[in-house]
């Protein structure tokens, strides 16, 4: 192929060629054409023009296939407009003369279409160059139009439409010509050419005034002619050209210039919507020919016309756009209504007719006000369609209350009414539930009067009207959750009061039906009360149904149906009221067969009808409660719902005598008996009515087959029972569209009517299946034969196998012995049951029984598969591959496929070919794979034939998708056949004309299906793979140009698959570019490939893809939607803009995820260009412009303006992209905001520091930053906070929140001591507030509760005052709900409420918590003040402060903190105690509404707890006055008076026992929850918990209580070791050692208070009978499970293994000391390592001195252990953390008074010594290798042994000696650092009082140090650290001096004082010398001050014996006088600060 990419051909290679090669070269070429010639420059293209030319033009005789003959023409055209043009004419004529050619053979036919084709792109490129050539070539064209076949005259049309478009008016002579030839193309054969006819006349009516003028009438009938036996697409194409001709007619008013030209005749918008009511009502028999058929009333408007009509009129008014609508609406409303009023009987003359016209307006409705107007608007228009309903009403209740009700003109004035009246209040549902909650403003609006309008007409006299109004009512609910009781409440009190009217029983209890399903759409629920009210007042109608005849059959209906409603809330409710609905249930059937037969004597056709009406709505009841409450579906309900049954089943076959005795006005209610009892029986277990399973299977097949069924229905019958991918080919009306709503009915046929509401009223509370418009069920005797169907199939499975035998030949027989049509409805429902039947068979893996079963079986599919019916045909294919699947015999399946060979090969009519191709297809879908692999060459061999039979696409395309099929089912074995089908399908791909869509997406589907199997393969490079590649490349560019939509859109998908698999070969730019061009297409399935192909795209390479759509979108001019304005807003834009108008759901989830992938990928980069989005989308909003944000700053002087004035609306006439977004976008935008805010958290840290952002955006302007947009952050949640849309508010408030935790530290540069959050109290008050008015819905309230105490906890405002705005909301929420549960509102379910209580406590709790914590960390001293005084003053004052605001409230709270505590307690316990709980529920909930408060519980208790504990603390346990606080209560609801019941209240507990319960209700809770982590659990419920354990700790009371219950303290300890091994979170596991540690002190604090209070009581005895306390007793056994300190050993080693597994003595394998490098742990990690090593060192204090004796090894192994594995080597000779607390606890167990305790002491010294050694060796090479050890930590480590044990530790001489030597060869160590720090250790040891442990080192070590000095001394120091160890050492020797006894004393102070004074320097000297040597003067000076007058007489003997040291001595104390004088000496803060840092640590341990 890359010898096709050259300007001219390279006629030698394509010479060389084959026939089908030469094609697919020929249109590669010019692929690579068009683009070269675009990119070469114009002189290279003059050059090689001529050859060129000749090179295209001598293709035209090759015969090209129809996208090469477009390719063809396209390159001529721009060939021509590049270069010179001069050689032009001699093309046209070439063309033209082809054109005449009298060669009517098929094979020059492509040549004279090439012809034709190249002439249009000429015209339409050069336009009026050839002006003068035109006349002659369009006189051609339209002659030789004359005798063509249809290709011809379509391709004929789209070339007119061309040469229109490119000679603009100068064609004007043309026009009529043009007009008369496409008028007559308008209804031609051909629906393709009808759709190119439409095309060019849409192109013609641009210029050709006369179109919209003179001949609008003509144009109109002639469109109304072509709707005439339609498809979809001449609908969409000709609803197009007459929507837009006529809104030109309107438009054309003030046509300027052409007015002077032709005096135009005006058309007012009254004609044109007459014109098209005419069409809508009269279709195309025009005005003229109306008298003879109308005045008969015999013909009636065909569907498709209408159908056509419906959609011009949607396309007329998009036309005519929004703004137009919403100044006409009333007008146009009135138009529309009107098409379905009485006044066109015709229009409404048959009930289907009625529906179907209902619909088409409700189409009309929905797509202009839904689709064109925004959210302001649709208010408006929700008015006007209210005032209709008024004006009707006003109608009908003329004619009720006219007292002669005989009047003839009254009943049709009612009838007149009904269906204008269901149209607009449904239409007014669907408007209000798109609407939600920014329509309440309207409901309040009482000038509007929307709901009493809706329930004025709830008593309408028609049933249709009293539906629509009740489903009204639903939507309202649906929209506004909070009128969902109200309006319960009024027709439930309408109902009561008019039980005697009939229209109003039915009218109001379809209202409450509808009303209760409307509940699962509001999470907020209803009162649990209602379900009582509901179900008496259904018991109440059921049994006064008897005592009035009038109203049996209304009552009966209505009490059912409520019962039947009532069951969709659910099993929480249910369950209350179960044991009656199933007395009812039984009540209402005969108990046996013989009270039945009495019954059947009995009564008149009325009863019968009474009686059958209530058994249909019982079992409909029942039917309902199975399938909402399966959860109560106990073997006990079902054994008491089973009784009825069979009586229900047995007077199911008496129903036909039952006919026949009392007349057919019992058919309908039959029929509906018949059809509650079948789906009931679908629902039920089929072993639940075993005994009646034969039964119901006559009568089902008595049903299936009975003579008087009229309607063949297979379009709704046989979907569900074919393939999904099959439904596809068969019919383009099953396909989704815009428009499936209308064009279902042209799927059912013209007798029967579509779904509709007034059919089934049951099924108003039922789900809409189809998203969320009004529920259409079926009529009765269609979805009776439905629900037989589906019955059959489980009911044939479950019979004999005798019995299903007989079955089978039974409905064999009636299908032979139908006759004409009635076989054909017989048989379609024959083969849907036995398709049904099998396909249960397969599901359920059943088995078809003996072999006699195949032969009936058989021979129905394959009667089925040769019937004219295609969707029969496709249900049979399905059947016989599950007939296959089901007998699982590979010899059957053999022959099922040889005999659809011998079929294939024999047949020559298109009905078997057809339908056995197809089932080869299925055969291979269900056993397809390896098993099938030898018939696959035969299979793909019979395909292949039929897919290039050119007489009949329809074969071409069932052949090709069944190819397609085993393509897909062969997998792997399909590889043989690649290369010969992919040619194949090129081939056809290139030859099928294009007017045969079908064939083209049959080959797309293979095409993707060969992709697919191929797969990752695509990547290769072999020739042969690229080839292929290469062919699936360009199969896909032919699809591409391909006119129809679906195969457009299968190139896109199987682009989408060759990017997944090939990426680098698919040319991303065109693939984005065609994806962007088809994003407002009006067909939805291409809309989804788009959506589904970008969805991938965006998942890898976001960034290029929104690059190349914006690159397309300044390049391409024309090409581009208008609706995607990709220009300013970019593809995220346009997506966003879309999203806005979408309304399928599928699509706008794609939508969404693709923002989502775009959002996290690129939101960070293009940080400003997401914020705008998302603020365009905000900021038009319904209700303001924009909303300005107050900068508070500038306020700071004055008083603080209120927040009401963040609320200043700037109206600048700036148009914003977005015109009134919906509100669901706007909640998007919303998310998104929230979602940009997390991505930045993992981008730069610049995001969240504003200093750092503005110096990087100073550096680079590029640099952006989300700080620096947080004014438009906080604007944003204001907007969206503020809004009239509840769920908005929600997404605002949850934005704001996340802004205020992002955002809450973020220091203020230009204010210190101030955070930038502050400037923004303003809006956050203002946000906040009206979320806490008494309207809003509990949700908003609880979010804006955890808001609230999130800002009041971030510390952003100091000041109290402020902080008192949002303190006060908080603080009218408790008012508000201390009165419990009773108080709240009755608005919504119980379980609201409580989640509103919780979470204003919760919101309390955290600013407790938040109180506490800061008060704390303030009482403790500031160690930095790095703000100024006034700063921290005021942070002082505002955390006590805070703590001061909740103090007042402190009294109520903790007592409803409390209460929750305790509700939650009893909560969570398990369902085997449900008995315990308190009957009428807690504090906060009702037992009814248990399990919906559960969860409330669970997002709030953690707090709460914490809470609760820190409030107990400050208490320390006291209890207070018990009744203290109770005022504030209406209820009080302490602990105390909750868990008894109220006659109880007599025994009042103790104090002791009162903290006891609730010292025990806090543990419980923790523990519960701590040892059952649940796996969503989150981090803040398990940190809280912890800390409210803490806390709890913290006091001695509770400390004693746990230390006194050792038990308690073990389960304590082994729930927080599973905390700690479950959870990785560091500050999860810190904060749970934390409590570990506390729970040892409560132990520790025991053993002492024990052994304090024995010392007491055996003062006087003897020491030595004093019993052990503490573990281990006397014999220091530790029992596993049983012992405190064990457990604590284990978590504290589980803890230092996790971090350094090294201490495991298995896993490295010996128990010794093992060579590993030293480490240094994350801060993390040593923070958790120091934490067990405290713990471990307070455990010898909880043991016996014999238990220490067990533990100590492990103690000092892990220490040691932790020191050797973490000492490394840091600067400055710090010790890491670790090492410091290992050292820390060494010395705590070192020092512990076990080790001196009689009975351990000498166990302890041995274990002591060892331990010692241990650290010695770790010095000594160990395998001969040195370890880098830090040597200041193991000296100090010694150092603590030496000073913390008893001396007889380390005095034995083996270890002294060892200690001696490594302190000798440290004090070698060059390391100054070293060096300075071993003098400190020295100088501790020195000073130790026992003489018997210091004085062996100060003989063995004190000569080494003086030696070191002398040699300072003569090299003087030359730095700091010299001048530090210097003065160490001086220290040290001075120490000596201190200790030494006196006859020593003279020698030691002889060694100093001459170093010292070597060190002074006289006047001079001090002048010049460097700072050490200063610093080291004034320390020898100051020294020997000291010293002098210490030791006066060896002092002055040293002087007299040394002159020369005196001298110098006086100097400089005279020098240093003299400076004294000078300046204040500053010698004491010269000194390091290193120094100090060491010294501090030393301290630490020593």
């Amino acid at each position: 192929m890359e010898l096709a990419h050259s300007l001219l051909l390279n006629e030698e290679a394509y010479n060389q060629l084959g026939e089908v090669q030469k094609a697919e070269f020929i249109f590669d070429w010019l692929r690579y054409l068009e683009k070269l010639l675009l990119a070469t420059s114009r002189n290279d293209v003059k050059e090689k023009q001529k050859t060129l030319v000749e090179q295209l033009l001598s293709l035209l005789n090759s015969s090209p296939g129809p996208p090469t003959r477009k390719l063809l023409a396209k390159n001529l055209g721009v060939l021509y407009s590049i270069g010179d043009t001069f050689s032009v004419y001699e093309t046209i004529d070439k063309c033209n003369d082809l054109i005449r050619s009298k060669d009517d053979s098929p094979s020059y036919l492509p040549t004279k279409l090439a012809a034709v084709v190249c002439l249009g792109s000429l015209y339409k490129k050069l336009g009026r160059m050839l002006v003068n050539t035109f006349t002659d070539t369009v006189g051609n064209i339209l002659k030789a139009m004359k005798s063509a076949e249809s290709q011809g005259r379509y391709e004929i049309m789209l070339s007119l439409q061309n040469i229109l478009n490119g000679l603009g008016a100068a064609a004007t002579p043309c026009h009529r010509d043009v007009y008369k030839a496409a008028k007559s193309c308008l209804t031609d054969r051909s629906m393709a050419v009808r759709c190119a006819a439409a095309k060019c006349l849409l192109e013609l009516q641009k210029e050709a005034i006369f179109m919209w003028s003179t001949d609008l009438d003509s144009v109109a009938t002639l469109c109304f002619k072509s709707f005439e036996g339609s498809n979809y697409d001449v609908r969409i194409s000709v609803s197009k050209l007459l929507g837009t001709v006529l809104a030109k007619a309107i438009i054309s008013k003030h046509p300027g210039a052409a007015v002077s030209r032709q005096s135009i005749r005006r058309v007012s918008l009254e004609e044109v919507l007459e014109l098209l009511g005419t069409g809508f009502l009269r279709g195309s028999s025009g005005f003229l020919r109306a008298s003879g058929d109308m005045l008969k009333g015999t013909s009636s408007v065909s569907r498709d016309v209408r159908v056509g009509v419906t959609q011009a009129y949607v396309v007329f008014v998009s036309t005519l756009g929004g703004t137009w609508l919403e100044k006409n609406f009333a007008a146009f409303l009135s138009h529309i209504l009107s098409l379905v009023s009485q006044s066109h009987p015709k229009a409404t003359q048959t009930q289907p007719d009625a529906v179907c016209g209902r619909r088409c307006v409700s189409f009309i409705l929905r797509a202009t006000i839904g689709g064109l107007l925004g959210e302001k608007a649709q208010i408006a228009a929700a008015k006007d369609i209210c005032q209709a309903i008024w004006k009707l009403k006003k109608v009908v209740d003329a004619v009720m209350n006219d007292g002669n009700v005989e009047t003839r003109v009254g009943s049709t004035d009612v009838a007149a009414s009904q269906h204008m009246l269901v149209c607009a209040l449904q239409e007014l549902g669907n408007l209000l539930h798109s609407l939600g909650t920014t329509v309440a403003p309207l409901l309040q609006d009482s000038s509007a009067g929307i709901l009493d309008s809706v329930i004025s007409v709830i008593q309408h006299p028609s049933i249709s009207v009293r539906l629509a109004a009740a489903w009204c009512l639903h939507c309202i609910a649906v929209a506004l959750p909070s009128y969902l009781t109200p309006l319960l409440d009024r027709c439930l009190e309408r109902l009561t009061v008019l039980k005697s009217s009939p229209e109003a029983v039915t009218g109001f209890s379809f209202a409450v039906a509808a009303l209760l399903g409307a509940v699962k759409h509001c999470p907020l629920g209803i009162p649990h009360g209602k379900g009582k009210i509901i179900m008496t007042l259904a018991e109440d109608l059921l049994c006064s149904a008897v005592q009035n005849s009038r109203l049996s059959a209304q009552r009966t209906q209505a009490g059912w149906l409520l019962i039947a409603a009532l069951m969709t809330l659910g099993p929480a409710v249910v369950s209350h009221h179960l044991a009656r609905v199933l007395l009812l249930w039984k009540c209402v059937f005969p108990v046996s067969s013989k009270d039945l037969e009495t019954e059947k004597s009995r009564g008149d056709s009325f009863t019968w009808q009474v009686t059958l009406e209530g058994r249909a709505g019982a079992l409909c009841a029942i039917k309902s409660f199975v399938s909402h409450c399966g959860d109560l579906l106990t073997e006990e309900v079902i054994q008491r719902l089973l009784p009825p049954l069979p009586c229900a089943v047995n007077l199911l076959t008496q129903l036909s005598s039952v006919l026949k005795t009392y007349g057919s006005t019992l058919k309908t209610p039959s029929v509906v008996y018949r059809q509650r009892l079948y789906e009931l029986l679908i629902l039920l277990p089929p072993e639940t009515y075993e005994g009646n399973l034969c039964a119901v299977l006559k009568e089902l097949a008595a049903d299936l087959t009975a003579s008087d069924i009229q309607v063949a229905a297979s379009a709704f019958l046989l979907p569900p029972l074919c393939h999904q991918d099959d439904l596809v080919i068969l019919s383009p009306l099953l396909q989704e569209t815009d428009h499936r709503f209308i064009e279902e009915q042209l799927l059912l046929g013209n007798g029967i009517a579509c779904g509709s509401l007034e059919y089934d009223p049951y099924s108003i509370y039922e789900k809409d299946v189809e998203g969320d418009s009004v529920p259409k069920p079926l009529p009765p005797i269609l979805s009776v034969i439905s629900s037989a169907v589906k019955l059959f199939g489980v009911v044939c499975a479950h019979v004999g196998e005798a019995q299903r035998l007989f079955i089978l030949e039974q409905l064999l027989d009636s299908v032979k012995h139908s006759k004409g049509a009635r076989q054909q409805i017989v048989q379609l429902h024959v083969v849907s049951s036995l398709s049904s039947f099998l396909k249960y068979l397969a599901i359920s893996k059943g088995n078809l029984g003996p072999e006699e079963m195949r032969r009936p079986a058989l021979a129905l599919v394959m009667g089925a598969l040769e019937s004219p019916n295609p969707l029969l045909r496709c249900a049979a294919a399905e059947a016989w591959a599950r007939l296959a699947q089901v007998v699982d015999d590979g010899a059957f399946t053999a022959a099922l496929a040889q005999v659809s060979f011998d079929k294939l090969k024999s047949a020559r009519d298109v009905v078997t070919r057809t339908g056995y191709s197809l089932a080869l297809g299925s055969l291979h879908r269900y056993l397809g794979g390896i098993s099938s692999s030898q018939h696959l060459n035969s299979c793909v061999g019979i395909l292949y034939t039929l897919s290039q039979d050119t007489t009949s696409p329809d074969v071409q395309t069932w052949a090709l998708h069944s190819l397609s099929l085993i393509i897909d089912s062969a997998g792997p074995l399909y590889h043989m056949q690649v290369e010969p089908t992919l040619s194949l399908i090129i081939m056809l791909l290139l030859n099928v004309p294009p007017t045969h869509a079908e064939v083209h997406q049959s080959l797309g589907r293979c095409l993707n299906a060969l992709i697919t199997t191929l797969g990752p393969e695509l990547q290769g490079n072999s020739t042969s793979i690229s080839t292929l590649r290469t062919s699936c490349l360009l199969g896909c560019a032919v699809m591409q140009d391909n006119p129809d939509c679906l195969v457009q859109a299968q190139a896109i998908s199987c682009l989408q698959q060759l990017h997944m698999f090939a990426p680098r070969h698919v040319n991303l730019s065109n693939l984005v570019s065609c994806l962007c061009v088809n994003l407002c297409s009006p067909y939805l399935l291409l809309r989804r490939a788009v959506l589904a192909c970008l969805r991938q795209l965006v998942q890898r390479e976001a960034a290029e893809v929104s690059e190349h759509a914006v690159m397309l979108a300044k390049d391409s001019r024309e090409e581009l939607t208008p609706d995607a304005n990709i220009r300013e807003v970019g593809l995220e834009g346009a997506l966003l803009t879309l999203l806005d108008k979408e309304t399928d759901q599928k699509l706008c989830h794609d939508i969404k995820e693709t923002l989502n992938h775009m959002l996290t990928s690129m939101a960070v980069d293009k940080l400003s260009f997401w914020l705008k989005l998302c603020k365009d989308v905000l900021a038009a909003s319904a209700d303001f412009t924009t909303v300005t944000c107050v900068d508070t700053m500038q306020e700071e002087e004055g008083d603080k303006g209120d927040d009401a004035s963040v609320l200043t609306t700037r109206n600048d006439d700036k148009s914003y992209p977005y015109t009134n977004p919906r509100w669901a976008t706007r909640v998007f935008a919303a998310e998104c905001v929230c979602r940009i805010i997390n991505q930045c958290e993992n981008a730069h840290s610049a995001h969240f520091d504003i200093a750092l952002a503005q110096e990087m955006k100073k550096r680079d302007s590029r640099n952006d930053f989300l700080v620096l947009h947080l004014a438009d952050l906080i604007r944003m949640a204001f907007m969206a906070a503020t809004d009239h849309s509840d769920q908005l508010r929600l997404s605002g408030l949850e934005t704001l929140l996340v802004v205020i935790r992002r955002f809450a530290a973020i220091p203020e540069p230009e204010f210190p001591g101030h955070v930038i959050l502050e400037q923004y109290q303003a809006n956050v008050g203002a946000a906040l507030r009206p979320a806490f008015t008494s309207e809003t819905p509990p949700d908003v309230t609880a979010k804006a509760c955890q808001v609230c105490s999130a800002w009041i906890a971030s510390g952003v405002v100091s000041d109290l005052n402020d902080l008192r705005r949002v303190h006060q909301l908080l603080v009218s929420s408790l008012t508000k709900i201390q009165a419990g549960k009773e108080a709240l509102s009755h608005l919504y379910n119980e379980s609201a409420s409580t989640m509103e209580i919780l979470a204003v406590l919760k919101a309390w709790a955290e600013v407790y918590v938040i109180a506490v914590e800061r008060h704390k960390s303030h009482r403790q001293p500031l160690k930095t003040t790095t703000c100024s005084e006034e700063s921290v003053r005021n942070g002082s004052y505002s955390s006590d402060g805070l703590l001061d605001l909740v103090h007042t409230d402190l009294g109520t709270l903790s007592r409803l903190w409390l209460a929750a505590l305790q509700d939650f307690a009893l909560l969570t316990l398990p369902s085997e105690f449900a008995s315990q709980l308190p009957v009428e529920g807690g504090a906060f909930y009702t037992a009814e509404t248990s399990e919906n408060a559960k969860l409330h519980y669970y997002n709030s208790w953690a707090l709460i707890l914490h809470a609760t504990a820190l409030w107990l603390t400050s208490t320390g346990f006291v209890v207070a006055d018990p009744d203290e606080g109770a005022s504030h209560l209406s209820r009080p609801v302490t602990p105390t008076s909750m868990c008894q019941g109220s006659s109880s209240g007599a025994t009042v507990k103790s104090p002791e026992d009162v903290c006891t319960d609730r010292f025990h209700l806090i543990l419980g809770i923790s523990v519960e929850f701590l040892c059952s982590l649940r796996s969503d659990a989150t981090m803040e419920s398990i940190t809280a918990c912890l800390h409210a354990l803490q806390a709890l700790l913290d006091v001695p009371w509770p400390r004693s209580k746990i230390g006194s219950d050792q038990d308690l303290g073990i389960e304590l300890l082994n729930v927080l070791h599973r905390v700690i091994l479950t959870r990785e979170s560091p500050s999860i596991q810190l904060a749970s050692l934390e409590v570990v540690r506390q729970i040892i002190c409560a132990a520790q604090e025991h053993v002492k208070e024990k052994r304090r209070s024995a010392e007491v009581d055996d003062g006087a005895a003897e020491k030595e009978t004093l019993p052990e306390f503490g573990e281990g007793k006397d014999t220091g056994g530790l029992v596993p499970g049983k012992s405190l300190v064990f457990a604590t050993l284990e978590l504290c080693v589980c803890i230092l293994v996790r971090q350094l597994p090294e201490l495991n003595p298995k896993l490295t394998g010996s128990p010794g000391v093992k060579a590993t490098k030293p480490q240094v742990l994350s801060e993390d990690g040593s923070r958790l390592v120091s934490a067990a090593l405290v713990i471990l060192s307070e455990l010898p204090a909880v043991c016996s001195p014999e238990g220490s004796i067990s533990i100590l090894p492990t103690i000092l192994y892990l220490t040691i252990g932790v020191l050797r594995e973490t000492a490394v080597k840091l600067p400055g000779g710090q010790l890491s953390s670790t090492v410091a607390a290992s050292l820390q606890a060494l010395k705590g167990i070192l020092s512990s008074p076990m080790a001196r305790a009689e009975k351990s002491h000498t166990a302890w010294t041995d274990l002591l010594r060892s331990a010692l050694t241990t650290i010695l060796d770790c010095w000594d090479p160990v395998d001969g290798t040195h370890q880098e050890l830090d040597e200041i930590s193991l000296l100090t480590a010694i150092t603590v042994f030496i000073l913390s044990t008893s001396p007889e530790v380390t005095t034995i001489p083996c270890l002294q000696k060892r200690c001696i030597e490594k302190f000798k060869a440290t004090l070698e160590i060059k390391d100054p650092v070293v060096q300075i720090k071993t003098y400190q250790l020295l100088l501790s040891i020195f000073q130790y009082p026992n003489p018997a442990v210091s004085y062996p080192y100060i003989y063995s070590l004190v000569s080494s140090i003086v030696e070191k000095l002398q040699e300072i001394d003569k090299r003087k120091p030359e730095d700091t650290t010299e001048l530090q160890i210097f003065q160490e050492g001086i220290k040290v020797l001075e120490a000596l001096v201190a200790i030494a006894e006196e006859q020593h004393r003279s020698q030691l102070v002889a060694c100093l004082l001459p170093i010292l004074i070597s060190f002074l320097l006289d006047d001079n000297a001090l002048g010049s010398a460097t700072s050490v040597m200063k610093n080291l003067h004034d320390f020898a000076l100051q020294n020997l001050m000291q010293i002098g007058p210490q030791y006066s007489s060896v002092f002055k003997n040293v002087m007299a014996s040394s002159p020369a040291l005196k001298a110098r001595l006086e100097a400089a104390i005279k020098g240093n006088q003299e400076n004294v004088k000078v300046k204040i000496p500053t010698s004491k803060h010269t000194k390091n600060p290193g120094k100090n840092v060491s010294i501090q640590l030393k301290t630490n341990f020593l």
